[in-house]
């Protein structure tokens, strides 16, 4: 059995600081994603080491902002950054790393941010560009690779019941229907499967942000945007999707919950 767990950190030292280092301990995964990790590599790699990771890391040319990391138990047998359009490279927002898994065949596990974004400006357009090139990649991995995820805060709701309060949200950023759209294509044309969903069946949530301001966090009033998007073969063998929300606002250590998926390999 293979635990696979994706999380926004939103900052790992600062994360650090309020008990992930605790939770990362506790947790034993055999591969973990992260999201906003903000820091440098050396930095990375000294937090999480204690707890037996090989890390592979992509941080984003502007210092304090993105950066994309996968851990794994087993070793990484290749690593690669960027969704395939350059443009993007030096963004932090995707990072590809192989494990061997069944004996000799080969996982993919992609951790990706995508941008926010904001109806109007240019970071909507480059939100745009970033989930067509995804579309792109997302094609060439089911086509190429034995076994693929691709995990990460992609900062979509895709469906009435992702948001709390959709209705107020459908002119906003993360819940336009040209957002939601690519989504259909994922899940539809190009084949992946929506794990966490698949599992949790048609409620609403299960949630995995909610803002730090206000009552969001007690009255749950939340995104489900953080997901684990597998081929149809890897989602067969998916069980016990859990989002791991914290028992209180206090205890939160990031604005986002750790989602985890068991997979039966």
């Amino acid at each position: 059995m293979l635990e696979l767990v994706t999380v926004n950190v939103n900052g790992i030292r600062a994360a650090y600081k309020k008990g992930m280092g605790e939770w990362l301990a506790e947790r034993g995964a055999d591969i973990i994603t992260l999201q906003e990790v903000r820091a440098p590599d050396d930095i990375l790699v000294e937090i999480t080491a204690d707890a037996g990771y090989h890390v592979a890391h992509t941080e984003a040319a502007a210092k304090g902002r993105a950066g994309v990391a996968i851990l794994t138990k087993d070793p990484q047998t290749a690593v690669r950054i960027g969704n395939g359009d350059d443009y993007f490279d030096d963004s932090g927002r995707w990072i590809e790393a192989d494990v061997t898994v069944q004996g000799d065949r080969t996982l993919t596990v992609v951790s990706a941010y995508v941008h926010s974004g904001e109806l109007g400006t240019p970071r909507q357009v480059d939100k745009y560009r970033f989930l067509d090139q995804m579309a792109v990649r997302m094609a060439e991995l089911r086509a190429s690779s034995d076994h693929a995820i691709i995990t990460g805060d992609l900062n979509v709701g895709h469906t009435e019941l992702d948001i709390k309060n959709w209705k107020g949200n459908v002119k906003k950023a993360g819940f336009l229907p040209e957002e939601r759209a690519y989504f259909d294509r994922f899940f539809g044309e190009l084949g992946w499967v929506d794990v966490h969903r698949q599992l949790a069946g048609q409620i609403p949530g299960p949630y995995t942000w909610w803002s730090m301001r206000g009552q969001a966090f007690d009255t749950d009033t939340g995104w489900r945007i953080d997901y684990q998007m597998a081929t149809p073969e890897m989602a067969a063998v998916a069980s016990d999707a859990v989002v791991h929300r914290a028992a209180s606002w206090a205890e939160r250590w990031s604005d986002h919950a750790p989602l985890s998926v068991r997979y039966a390999l």
